[in-house]
C-alpha cells in the first residue's frame, strides 16, 4: 500500500513538472540553473525510490547533475 501511494504521488508530481516546463514564459524568479537543479532532484528522488535506493543521495546526485548539465555541455543554455 505505501509503495502504491509514493509511485502515484512521484508519477503525478513528474507529470506536472514536465508540463510546467512546457511553458516557455514560465517567470519563476529562479535562475535557469535553480531550475533545472530542482528537476534533477525530484526525477533522481522518483529514480531512487522505484530502484528501491536512497532517496536522498538520488536526490542530491540529480541536483548536482541538473545544475552543472549546461556546464558540460549535455543540455543547451537558453539564456
Amino acid at each position: 500500500m505505501q509503495k502504491s501511494l509514493v509511485l502515484r504521488i512521484g508519477g503525478v508530481a513528474t507529470l506536472v513538472l514536465g508540463l510546467a516546463a512546457c511553458d516557455p514564459n514560465m517567470q519563476t524568479g529562479l535562475s535557469p540553473d535553480a531550475q533545472r537543479a530542482a528537476g534533477g532532484a525530484v526525477a533522481g528522488a522518483v529514480v531512487a525510490k522505484a530502484l528501491n535506493e536512497n532517496v536522498t543521495t538520488g536526490a542530491a546526485i540529480g541536483a548536482a547533475g541538473g545544475a552543472l548539465c549546461d556546464d558540460v555541455g549535455v543540455c543547451q543554455r537558453r539564456y
